[in-house]
């Protein structure tokens, strides 16, 4: 998807296509705004040595962060959940996450909110690491191409399965992707944009960066945490948008077998927003278009997004 001349506006995509001088962006790094290349954390921070630590993605729409006080929660409970102190209360996180969208004139965009164990030695000890590290990016953001939104998108299901619950809880939005960028190279192997993945006992989880729902019979299902999916801000926001449509949503284990005989596939995520899936391991799905109820959900996500603030 290109982005809108509104969207354009502020960011590094104005001055490619302005002709207008590139200005590095403005990075919050720990307590402050710094300039892009100035921006540098450690060889020895165990976020990335180890992968220790936590992050959102959050979009930008209009000037308005979207959902960041879910957002903020959600990162709160991943850092509590694996041992991690956040260095700022959440009115400071909050401000600085504004500040770092201001400094950088994100209009439409997306902001990168890490936070890392910071630096350590060469052990997997966190508790050597003796502060923490935030730092906040606002830019532009990739999309998918405006043809998948309109067309749908094909997908496969990975070989690559899902991290087990007990490994590592899904909940928990780390920084260590490995298990979803191995299951995003099968998709590239296969030349489609995205793979489902399955849990340990051949539950569909999660596709590589976004939620899983289908339509039966005018239902909708979507798989639930337990199942190894992350616990989506967009997910959230979209079956409170389905229940204010009147549309059912269960959360219920998923096989391949629901995937392949299903009316309708579609996807959830903070880029993806909602997207629909035509194809899955060449079946195709419905009539090989996105159907009614993805329409209609796209429809309303779109409008709740860009509506403008009273």
């Amino acid at each position: 998807m290109c982005l809108s001349p509104e969207e354009k506006i502020g960011t590094r995509e104005t001055a490619r296509t302005t002709g207008y001088e590139i200005m590095g962006l403005k990075i919050w790094l720990n307590d402050k705004l710094v300039d892009e290349k100035e921006a540098t954390i450690s060889v020895l921070d165990h976020g990335l040595l180890y992968g220790d630590g936590v992050f959102e993605g959050i979009r930008v729409y209009n000037g308005k962060i979207f959902e960041l006080e879910a957002h903020i929660k959600r990162l709160y409970e991943s850092a509590r959940a694996i041992r991690l102190a956040v260095p700022m209360n959440r009115d400071q996180l909050i401000d600085a996450v504004k500040k770092t969208t201001e400094a950088n004139n994100v209009v439409g965009g997306y902001i990168r909110l890490v936070v890392t164990r910071g630096i350590g030695t060469l052990g997997l000890n966190p508790f050597v690491c003796e502060n923490s590290r935030v730092f906040v990016i606002a830019d532009n953001i990739q999309l998918y191409p405006e043809e998948f939104y309109e067309k749908g998108m094909k997908v496969i299901s990975a070989s690559t399965v899902r991290n087990h619950p007990l490994a590592l809880p899904p909940q928990v939005k780390s920084l260590n992707y490995l298990n979803n960028i191995l299951a995003k190279i099968e998709a590239l192997d296969n030349d489609v944009p995205e793979s489902i993945m399955y849990n340990h006992e051949g539950y569909v989880a999660e596709a590589t960066g976004d939620n899983v729902f289908i339509v039966k019979n005018g239902i909708i299902y979507t798989p639930p945490v337990e199942a190894g999916a992350l616990e989506g801000i967009t997910r959230a926001v979209v079956i409170r948008l389905a229940a204010q449509e009147n549309l059912q949503v269960i959360e219920r284990n998923l096989t391949r077998f629901d995937l392949y005989v299903c009316d309708e596939f579609f996807l959830t995520g903070t880029a993806a927003e909602v997207i629909g899936v035509v194809e899955i391991d060449g079946r195709v799905i419905g009539d090989g278009k996105p159907g009614p109820h993805t329409r209609l959900l796209r429809k309303k996500f779109y409008e709740y997004a860009h509506a403008k603030e009273k």
